[in-house]
């Protein structure tokens, strides 16, 4: 039998004041969407996540469509992405976000089949070949890619 976890040793520096991100992701965007979501329902100021080139290109989309106010990159070695959240008083300025294409379940769209998100009220994230873009700016360049997720 195995110990429970109030017995065994701590693994690495735990005196860190650095938030850990050493776990396994099998959907990197999925638990940013998440992480966003909850510190939403939280009325958190801020979230932190480890930084991913495409998590970082994703946030650049959320505060050029006005959903979250601050995007930044902290640290050298182990880089954290660092959004500020944005409301309305007490309510959220997201009220929903949707991963749409997962790893088990990929999701591609032509440049005229992206949807659109609640009659055009919200936004469609698309990952095409000239990179991430919002849906409207793929409709625009007639790209079509993969359907990452639907913010509103």
């Amino acid at each position: 039998m195995g110990l429970s976890l109030a017995l065994r040793k701590p693994v690495g520096n735990q005196d860190s004041i650095r938030p850990r991100f050493d776990t396994i992701m099998t959907d990197p965007i999925s638990d940013m969407l998440t992480r966003i979501r909850n510190a939403h329902r939280a009325l958190l100021p801020t979230v932190e996540l480890p930084h991913s080139i495409m998590k970082e290109s994703i946030a650049g989309i959320l505060r050029k469509e006005g959903y979250i106010a601050e995007v930044s990159v902290d640290g050298k070695a182990i880089k954290t992405l660092k959004l500020k959240l944005k409301y309305q008083g007490k309510k959220a300025v997201i009220e929903g976000i949707k991963r749409v294409s997962s790893p088990g379940l990929r999701r591609y769209v032509g440049s005229t089949e992206i949807p659109r998100v609640l009659g055009g009220l919200g936004t469609a994230i698309v990952s095409t070949s000239q990179g991430i873009m919002s849906g409207t700016q793929a409709r625009k360049s007639k790209l079509g890619g993969e359907l990452l997720c639907f913010v509103w």
